[in-house]
């Protein structure tokens, strides 16, 4: 994921601005780490690069 998608990404739950925690890095592009809403308890897992940006209660 690119650190420039911070910009326009929002939650999906109550569409508020969502924070990055990289985890892992490979140069600029975040391979691995969370994204979560301050307004509201949701987290959002970004795994090999891509955010999962289900709603946490329809994932598997």
């Amino acid at each position: 994921m690119r650190p420039e998608l911070m910009e326009i990404l929002c939650c999906p739950v109550c569409r508020g601005t969502l924070t990055l925690e990289a985890t892992e890095k490979q140069g600029t592009e975040i391979v691995s780490g969370t994204l979560s809403c301050p307004k509201c308890p949701a987290t959002y897992p970004i795994e090999d690069g891509i955010p999962d940006l289900l709603p946490p209660d329809e994932r598997d």
